[in-house]
């Protein structure tokens, strides 16, 4: 079997923890190595791959098929679509693009070339959310008429990562745990009719937005995303409510929390949740029931990227997932600066 040779541009964090161990654990994928910067450290952790000393480096590579766009939200067009020129397949970090139109401009590019383009949205793949999801698909809970799903953090400081702290294109909150969320909600939901937002800046010396609501509106249901950077007690991640039941289910997956401890996929208990976290389950009669959580696995993303570009499936998270993120995005920073319903 043939590999997909497969290179970062960076190895910080994201390289780090949520590509790499992944992509060098697929026997279909061969990492080649990452662009550096400064800190030349992807060699200390995968001897053997490469260092590359630019952009231009990796996109010169023939035998490199696969780029991961993992860099700050504001050179994600710049860098995809110089990959794409360079004939490269591309996975590409959330948020996809700072705007809707160059993300358009990127998927018509990719279907020119005939290339693929992925977003890299993970938490499609965290235990709490496939959970949610398999409980939704399950009628269970009849129709839902409405839900709150949130994902919020306390970090009253400003971050050391000053592309996300400095006013810009792609910083601030909404484009940065934002994507998660939407997404997430786009694939419970689809695409809503309507959305109203309220996008703030809470926290002392914040240049950018680090809270925000949204509520998406579609015929019978209503649903709240909620984000802040000023929450210390966390609250039910995933609230759905409907004609038949309720079901309750916190944010827990642990999959980021080994990564970042330096603990590698590959276990069969990888990515399993403690029992305590269990989601519970509330009939009409008041009746609770604890539902198993299901494993979450980041590998499944890059197996459905390997199927892709192999097979010819689609690709586990589209060009159009990534484009509907960010028409989400750009009517709620419309509606919180005009204060009214924007239509979608």
């Amino acid at each position: 079997m043939s590999t997909i040779k497969t290179a970062l541009l960076s190895f910080g964090m994201s390289g780090r923890v949520f590509h790499a161990p992944f992509i060098s654990l697929h026997k279909g994928f061969e990492l080649a190595g990452a662009w550096e910067r400064s800190k030349k450290q992807i060699q200390e952790v995968y001897p053997g791959v490469t260092s590359y000393p630019s952009l231009e480096s990796v996109l010169a590579e023939d035998s490199i098929q696969l780029v991961v766009i993992n860099t700050p939200t504001n050179t994600h067009y710049e860098y995809t679509k110089a990959a794409l020129l360079a004939g490269k397949d591309v996975v590409v970090e959330k948020a996809f693009t700072t705007t809707v139109s160059e993300a358009m401009e990127l998927k018509a590019l990719a279907e020119r070339k005939g290339l693929k383009i992925s977003v890299y949205q993970n938490r499609r793949w965290d235990s709490d959310f496939k959970t949610v999801q398999k409980v939704k698909q399950s009628g269970v809970l009849g129709n839902i008429v409405d839900a709150t799903l949130r994902f919020e953090r306390y970090k009253p400081a400003l971050g050391a990562k000053l592309h996300k702290e400095i006013p810009g294109p792609g910083a601030g909150l909404l484009n940065d745990l934002g994507p998660h969320l939407i997404d997430q909600a786009l694939c419970l939901f689809g695409m809503p009719q309507a959305l109203y937002a309220d996008v703030r800046t809470i926290r002392e010396n914040s240049l950018v937005d680090d809270w925000f609501e949204i509520s998406l509106q579609y015929k019978n249901t209503r649903v709240q995303l909620r984000s802040s950077l000023l929450v210390c007690k966390q609250l039910p991640g995933f609230v759905l409510n409907g004609t038949k039941g309720s079901f309750v289910k916190s944010r827990a997956d642990v999959q980021e929390v080994n990564l970042l401890a330096g603990m590698m996929p590959g276990n069969s208990d990888w990515g399993t949740e403690p029992k305590e976290e269990a989601g519970i389950l509330y009939s009409g009669d008041n009746e609770m029931e604890e539902i198993k959580t299901a494993q979450g696995n980041y590998y499944d993303y890059y197996d459905g990227i390997f199927k892709a570009l192999t097979q010819n499936n689609p690709m586990p998270v589209t060009c159009d997932d990534g484009i509907n993120v960010m028409k989400t995005i750009e009517a709620a920073v419309k509606s919180s600066e005009e204060k009214k319903v924007v239509s979608l």
